[in-house]
């Protein structure tokens, strides 16, 4: 997805009253990292010039602003090769509403020593320009079956090396790659990571021991504990993807094991569930995606206690993207409720552009 070069939609959602804003995942490195066409990046000066328009923008409302860095690892739908934690057929088929090819993700070859040390490095690069840039922290993404997470995966990481095996060991390239960033960054910027259970190509995978398999990942992650944890549900359903048979959920261990904020995602414009999730100590904070996409102002919304537009599948299909969001809009009734659908494009290209 292209992101305005001045920051048309995320300016509307600070103004719409959204006081976090995580951006979609920013690619790391110009060699496996990147997963879709028009998806952004932060590797060069350019798009970190950008992004600091972007940033200045934003935080002119006093919203806090964090970049999640992302690698795609097997599950790229831009390069004709990847790399992961093993050579193995990724599940699923590529996503046609974001780009290239359709058809299955290529084989990936497994990632040597050279390739693990420049994913690392990519990433410290990466976080250093987002301060640059203005950002209040950024995000490791290590969920929705993404690089991270493939590592975590026990049927995507075979590896007999110190990357492979335990629970440690499959969470130890995150764990490297934070503490190194956490060395080289202010320490008032923040270090969040998101997971997830759910995969964008398998949306039915659960941690194969539900709560014992939480309680063993947060044990490990609690070793160098991140400022926050993002737990999201890929499937838009929490109750399915966090909540387990005893009554605990992903959230609730996290929180109880890290003493960090935690951050619920799955469903959460459910005012009801959001708030029964908070004040039974799930989680502090709450995230929304397909409800600010067909709602920026979504906040500002509820707390007047005007109509809420629902989502719509059709917002980003064929194509995730602000033109095809536009377009639905435009073509709707929703036009008439003074809904901001001009999302400027001009610069869309600098945030895309590697060279």
């Amino acid at each position: 997805m292209y992101l305005p070069g001045n920051g048309g939609l995320l300016y509307r959602f600070c103004r719409g009253g959204l006081w976090l804003i995580i951006t979609e995942g920013t690619y790391t490195d110009d060699q496996f990292s990147k997963a879709y066409f028009n998806q952004p990046g932060l590797i060069n000066q350019q798009q970190l010039e950008a992004w600091s328009t972007i940033v200045r923008q934003v935080k002119q409302r006093g919203t806090l602003f964090i970049c999640q860095l992302m690698h795609a690892g097997a599950l790229s739908q831009y390069h004709s090769k990847a790399i992961a934690p093993s050579a193995i057929q990724p599940l699923g088929v590529k996503m046609p509403e974001v780009g290239g090819e359709a058809g299955p993700f290529p084989l990936p070859g497994e990632a040597n020593p050279a390739q693990i040390l420049a994913i690392k490095q990519g990433f410290v690069a990466a976080a250093l320009k987002a301060e640059e840039a203005g950002f209040d922290g950024v995000e490791l993404h290590a969920a929705n079956g993404y690089l991270f997470d493939q590592f975590i995966t026990d049927y995507t990481n075979k590896r007999t090396d110190a990357y492979g095996g335990t629970v440690e060991n499959r969470l130890l390239l995150l764990a490297e790659v934070y503490v190194a960033i956490r060395a080289v960054v202010q320490p008032r910027f923040v270090v969040g990571i998101r997971f997830s259970e759910g995969k964008v190509n398998n949306l039915a995978y659960r941690w194969p021991g539900g709560a014992a398999t939480a309680r063993a990942i947060f044990r490990e992650v609690k070793k160098f504990t991140p400022d926050y944890v993002h737990i999201a549900a890929e499937g838009g359903r929490w109750e399915r993807e966090c909540l387990y048979p005893s009554g605990t959920s992903s959230n609730r261990i996290a929180k109880q094991l890290l003493g960090v904020p935690i951050i619920a995602n799955g469903g959460m414009h459910n005012l009801e569930l959001a708030a029964r999730l908070i004040e039974q100590g799930d989680t502090d904070l709450v995230s929304i995606g397909r409800a600010a996409i067909a709602n920026p102002d979504w906040p500002k919304r509820i707390m007047e206690g005007r109509t809420v537009i629902p989502f719509h599948q059709d917002m980003i299909k064929p194509s995730v993207s602000l033109k095809n969001t536009k377009q639905f809009m435009a073509k709707g009734s929703h036009a008439a409720e003074d809904i901001e659908v001009s999302y400027l494009e001009t610069g869309l290209e600098n945030l895309n552009n590697e060279s």
